[in-house]
């Protein structure tokens, strides 16, 4: 895939009206509550209209449509979604880029580097500095200030590559705070900072402001880290910008699998109950992964009913 030039979409989305300002959370609720918006359908319309009015929520995270991911969208494409986003008047609350999920250069090719696009995502190492700016101008576009990034496939000796890893997110976050902007950095399974341990260290090694986490606890999970509270007992909690909600077991053969919000081995009411007390008030996102009801719309329905009632439970969310 040939992401369009810069140029040629700053030109592009330079004339698209500017998103409606929405309030920005429900009195009822502790936090934004939002949805990756292709769990439900790669039919933004179709996602749009499921989150908005059955889930009733009014935030989404943007990461592809129609099987093509966010960084290739072009000046047509961006248009059309914000007047969707009009139309069901949602608000973004991320940006999910796919920047820095890809080889570390000069290092051992990682096992978990994918031969195939994942999430519509085929971009080099040399593209990064592109995408990133190309996430500062959607960002722009869509109104929000999270950029969601990683910090490379997983490597199995990360030590002789990691102050330089280090120094590239640093980098990327030193540019997105002269922009006002946050970059979220996921702990990814498959990446280099997958636990909270990690998310740890990566976080006191580059102390930027304007670089904080995507926690993630499904993915701590299949990291056999236990999430909540062991996982999140070592995160500076000041320096969570953005949370995933997905659950996980094991399954009969001992690998992990994902399972719907609340039929898995994560203590979520005890997480989103740490979250509310510890003064978190950004987004959790659901980020369903699991297929269980045979489609993505109605696994996505069951997930998001399981995330509700975990959220009653932790008393951050009243109807």
């Amino acid at each position: 895939m040939r992401p369009i030039s810069r140029r040629e979409f700053v030109a592009g989305v330079g004339a698209t009206a500017a998103l409606a300002a929405l309030p920005l959370r429900s009195p009822s609720m502790s936090f934004n509550v939002s949805v990756l918006s292709d769990e439900i359908s790669q039919d933004l319309g179709r996602a749009l209209e499921v989150a908005s009015k059955e889930f009733g929520l009014g935030y989404v995270d943007l990461r592809e449509v129609n099987k093509k991911n966010i960084m290739n969208w072009d000046a047509k494409d961006v248009a059309e979604a914000r007047r969707l986003l009009d139309r069901f008047q949602v608000r973004v609350a991320c940006i999910a880029s796919p920047i820095f999920k890809v080889d570390w250069p000069g290092a051992p090719r990682s096992k978990f580097s994918p031969k195939n696009a994942e999430f519509g995502a085929a971009f080099t190492y040399q593209q990064q500095d592109e995408l990133i700016e190309r996430a500062f101008d959607l960002a722009r576009t869509f109104n929000t200030d999270r950029i969601r990034i990683f910090d490379f496939w997983r490597l199995e000796d990360p030590a002789p590559h990691r102050r330089a890893i280090d120094a590239k997110v640093r980098e990327a976050a030193v540019k997105a705070g002269k922009r006002g902007l946050t970059l979220v950095v996921e702990n990814e399974m498959a990446c280099n900072t997958a636990t909270g341990a990690e998310a740890a260290r990566l976080l006191a090694a580059v102390t930027e402001p304007s670089l904080m986490l995507n926690w993630d606890p499904g993915n701590a999970a299949e990291r056999d880290e236990v999430p909540y509270p062991d996982g999140y007992a070592r995160l500076p909690k000041g320096r969570i910008g953005h949370v995933h909600c997905k659950d996980a077991v094991r399954g009969a053969d001992g690998k992990w699998e994902w399972a719907a919000m609340g039929r898995g081995v994560i203590d979520w009411a005890g997480q989103f109950r740490a979250l509310k007390q510890d003064g978190y008030r950004h987004a959790v996102t659901l980020e369903t992964h699991w297929r269980g009801a045979g489609t993505p719309e109605e696994s996505s329905r069951q997930s998001f009913a399981g995330m509700k009632e975990l959220l009653l439970r932790a008393g951050a969310y009243a109807p």
